[in-house]
């Protein structure tokens, strides 16, 4: 049994715990919202409202450019579509495909737009998903593009964590809640079945199956002409999987790769990406190297070798190229290669700047080798082109300056942490001390890149701020080892990085602990429980957004079990021993002198639990500290559903940071 006084703060909807929400939320709104709130919110809400943005599409095989869109007339937004000489103009000529907004209002809900899935070929029909509140599940519905409407008698599945994709106009692979069994303890889909329309959801037949204590199941269909077949994805956690290929009338096939390795199957290809070392054809190959074959061959071409200080971002395809991103000291490059025997060839794209960050965002690859491709950086508004590999490339949009950047610089130092590493990061702002603002997520494998943030820029730098990203281990900068370093026992490496980063922006004269505040959502809301309740005397204030915060009961809360790869299993004693040595709500103490901190979370959020956030708050409150706390009622794991909720939960944040840093 766990001794928790304050267990009741996880019933989401009883009275007695969203009585206390809205107590606290009325007392940080009568703290905070004065005139100075509502220039800043309004500065940032003029930002994320604005026509200037860039609406960046996705191309379905249709020749399109599909586009989803919210503003201060379609809060809930609208999906949309153009064609390519359209989209080239100042401004396109839009046909609306869904007004999300309208529908709430004609069936009483209150949708917010999730995903589409388009059939292909033929690109008639869709699957919508929808989220009530923006949680992560969802209703899924077939849309007729054409017609513009929800198809009468269509595919419709209830409101669940389901994965779904097309087969052909009249059969879907389907993942969802079929009933008890069906889902893997961590609530997404354990079984895939066949759906063929017009018969009800009961009687499809299984065709996949994974284990109850598996993360999750997917699967897709390949419609590509000449390599049809079926892939079927088992992740028994969230960083392995084993893949199953199936040709059309065949059983499925496992391909043997390690099983924390990425595949992409794609026409004849078969791309493996490592997260540990390899020996395949008497060759070892890095962890982070990319392997390509044909597929059900075994000569493996390496088309990425990572050193220490270059590492993987990503990859697309084109029709007959490779598009693949890579990483060198947390700045990124672009290169397409093209399949040869026995070596592929390669160029590099056009740079796009000093500290900026380039992304792929769109392919065609069943029709051309046409590309989206973007970039940005800190002080570089985004820039999205158009090109054709062997071509020159085509701006078109730039998104124009939402700050002035006069006075700004972007510097990237490396802090060494204690145990020796040198850890990246970057800091944007002028030659003067003062307020700092520093954010980390230290997770999962996912980097932070130098982006352009037009909120951080209006409301925090153009205010005489300063702004620091810190790159530490847990994250994907430097590619699995950089991950792999902070897992598990190993936490406390990416807490003592951030640390590290903290001192030496304080070394440097950048700022001062009684000016440096910090924010982090999610996995970087866990970052600031610790730096809270570890090094408190390094920081001024905390901003905590949808974080986990109670390690104990992680696992029992929603989505948690499926992360224990990542963190550890509090439930074996082993575990344990290393997790209640850092989990914020087991080491907050009525004796600590703790900075102020902000609680952020969404009532809606079915990823990470709001108890996490609700209990901190409340232990923090009963102990005498200084904290403040609020829910949003909606926004899902990414705490709003409209702009103007967005608008509110940023400002209040910056807000809560310049008062308490303005020392």
């Amino acid at each position: 049994m766990i001794d928790d006084a304050y267990l009741w703060l996880e019933a989401l909807d009883e009275p007695e715990a969203t009585r206390w929400v809205a107590e606290r939320n009325a007392e940080t709104m009568t703290a905070l919202a004065d005139d100075d709130f509502t220039r800043t919110r309004d500065a940032i809400r003029e930002v994320l409202d604005s026509s200037d943005r860039i609406p960046f599409p996705s191309w379905c095989g249709d020749g399109f450019y599909y586009s989803f869109w919210q503003d201060a007339e379609h809060p809930r937004g609208l999906w949309r579509r153009t064609t390519a000489e359209q989209y080239r103009r100042d401004e396109p000529e839009w046909d609306v495909l869904l007004d999300v907004g309208a529908l709430n209002e004609a069936e009483g809900e209150n949708w917010t737009w999730s995903d589409v899935t388009v059939l292909r070929p033929g690109h008639d029909r869709c699957l919508i998903s929808l989220s009530r509140g923006g949680a992560d599940a969802a209703v899924v519905r077939e849309f007729d593009l054409a017609r513009r409407e929800f198809v009468p008698d269509g595919f419709v599945l209830p409101e669940a964590k389901s994965d779904v994709d097309w087969i052909d106009a009249d059969h879907l692979f389907v993942g969802t809640d079929f009933g008890p069994g069906s889902l893997t303890a961590s609530g997404y889909p354990r079984v895939i079945k066949r759906w063929r329309r017009g018969t009800p959801l009961a009687e499809a037949e299984t065709v996949f199956e994974g284990h109850a204590d598996d993360i999750i199941v997917r699967a897709h269909h390949d419609s590509t002409p000449g390599h049809e077949r079926d892939v079927f994805v088992r992740h028994p956690t969230f960083f392995t999987q084993e893949h199953w290929v199936r040709a059309p009338g065949g059983v499925p096939e496992h391909i043997d790769v390690p099983e924390d390795a990425d595949c992409d199957v794609y026409r004849e290809w078969l791309l493996v990406r490592i997260r540990s070392s390899w020996t395949v054809g008497g060759v070892t190959h890095p962890a982070g190297s990319l392997l390509a074959t044909r597929f059900g061959r075994r000569e493996f071409t390496v088309l990425f070798r990572p050193d220490e200080r270059t590492s993987l971002n990503g990859w697309s395809w084109t029709r007959n190229h490779l598009l693949l991103v890579t990483m060198t000291d947390v700045r990124t490059e672009a290169h397409v290669l093209t399949p040869g025997e026995p070596e592929w060839s390669r160029e590099t794209l056009p740079a796009t700047g000093e500290y900026a960050q380039t992304w792929i965002v769109e392919t065609d690859r069943d029709r051309d080798d046409s590309y989206l491709i973007a970039s940005e950086g800190f002080l570089l508004p985004t820039t999205l082109s158009l090109g054709t590999v062997g071509e020159p490339v085509e701006v078109l949009k730039r998104q124009p300056a939402f700050f002035d950047p006069a006075g700004l610089e972007v510097r990237q130092f490396f802090a060494t942490s204690a145990d020796g590493t040198r850890v990246p990061y970057f800091v944007v702002g002028g030659e003067k001390p003062g307020p700092a603002l520093l954010s980390g997520y230290g997770g999962f494998e996912i980097a932070l890149t130098p982006g352009y943030d037009a909120v951080i820029g209006r409301g925090w730098l153009a205010r005489g701020g300063a702004y620091a990203v810190a790159n530490i281990r847990g994250g994907g900068e430097y590619g699995p080892d950089w991950h792999r370093a902070a897992l598990r026992e190993n936490r406390l490496r990416a807490y003592e990085d951030f640390a590290a980063v903290a001192a030496d922006m304080v070394a440097r004269g950048i700022t001062t602990p009684e000016q440096l505040g910090i924010k982090g959502g999610s996995n970087g809301g866990l970052l600031m429980g610790v730096m809270l309740t570890r090094y408190p005397e390094l920081f001024g204030a905390v901003v905590a957004s949808v974080p986990l915060l109670d390690m104990r009961r992680y696992t029992r809360l929603l989505a948690g079990v499926s992360w224990v790869a990542e963190y550890g299993d509090p439930d074996v004693p082993s575990d344990w021993e290393f997790l209640r040595e850092y989990s914020p709500y087991q080491n907050v103490r009525a004796d600590g002198a703790y900075p102020p901190a902000l609680f952020m979370t969404s009532t809606r959020d079915d990823r990470v639990h709001p108890g996490h956030a609700r209990k901190m708050a409340a232990l923090m409150r009963e102990q005498g500290h200084d904290v403040a706390y609020h829910e949003n009622v909606e926004g899902g794991h990414a705490g709003a559903a409209d702009n103007d909720q967005a608008a509110t939960i940023r400002a209040l944040a910056l807000e809560f940071l310049r008062r308490r840093l303005a020392r």
